[in-house]
């Protein structure tokens, strides 16, 4: 009786944990049977590549809002890197442990914040900023409400999620290995660059391919502050229309027109399959990573 319970209780905890798997499925599969209608029109390469958006017309081309995405999404890790990069040696290598200890709750507090949060400050703050400041700097004119506005705000969201990952893979480097580079005549700071990055290096990556997915799927803070307009942005001062801005400001209204809820469903689709490559990717490397420090 033991025994039966031992591998009842094996098998019903195994089915649990291939629950969260099942679901992803499941979530893709709906996602590509409500797309079917809008895949059917043409080839995919015509919705991806096309700049024409004129649902009342029937033409659905997703080129803008996939540009507007890479663009906020680039502009945000560009910003966002360096400097979790940079605090999270501070962190591991050189702060003190009261500083250490007083950072992470603050850390943590960012990550816990609702995006909406970000978006008003980002509309409060950093618009005005962008277009009274930034932008006659460089010489341009625009409202504030850009890509470098949603990069910004951006940069600030996935800050707690890259410090944490790249601070668990500096706190991963064995103590040994400093110490050698310590007893040999290195600095300390020979030996974070030498020692420390570099055998961290895949764990930097990964931190930055989980900060790509958590930029690129955000919706409310983003919309909020990078002007909605369906164009390719040309500069870091135009305006954008990201994909989940897209979907958030639409799904729900214009229903009746013809294959629109199939092509909201195709751009849920699209981001969907972004976000869980670059999550998987971060996944296996950093599985890597702990296999080449234990």
């Amino acid at each position: 009786m033991r025994l039966l319970k031992d591998r009842l209780a094996r098998r019903a905890m195994g089915g649990l944990a291939a629950v969260p798997g099942l679901l992803v499925l499941l979530i893709v599969v709906g996602l590509f049977l409500k797309s079917k209608a809008i895949l059917g029109v043409g080839p995919l390469s015509g919705l991806l590549f096309s700049t024409a958006w004129a649902p009342l017309k029937g033409q659905f081309g997703f080129f803008a809002f996939i540009m507007g995405t890479v663009w906020v999404t680039l502009t945000a890790l560009v910003l966002a890197v360096p400097v979790s990069i940079l605090t999270a040696v501070y962190l591991s290598e050189y702060a003190p442990r009261w500083v250490r200890e007083a950072a992470k709750p603050v850390i943590d507090l960012l990550a816990g914040l609702p995006s909406v949060v970000y978006g008003v400050w980002g509309v409060l703050l950093v618009v005005p900023f962008v277009g009274d400041v930034l932008a006659p700097l460089f010489g341009v004119t625009s409202s504030g409400y850009s890509i470098l506005a949603g990069g910004l705000v951006l940069a600030v969201m996935i800050f707690p999620t890259i410090i944490h990952v790249t601070l668990e893979v500096f706190t991963s480097v064995p103590r040994s290995l400093r110490d050698a580079s310590l007893s040999l005549g290195a600095t300390k700071w020979e030996t974070t660059r030498h020692v420390v990055l570099r055998k961290g290096a895949q764990g930097i990556l990964a931190a930055g391919a989980l900060g790509f997915s958590r930029a690129f799927g955000e919706t409310m803070a983003v919309l909020m502050v990078v002007g909605n307009v369906p164009a390719v942005p040309r500069s870091l001062f135009d305006p954008g229309y990201p994909l989940p801005a897209l979907i958030a400001n639409n799904y729900g209204e214009m229903m009746s027109v013809p294959r629109y809820d199939s092509a909201l469903m195709m751009a849920a689709l699209v981001l969907m399959l972004i976000v869980l490559f670059f999550n998987v990717l971060a996944r296996r490397i950093l599985v890597r990573v702990e296999r080449r420090f234990r």
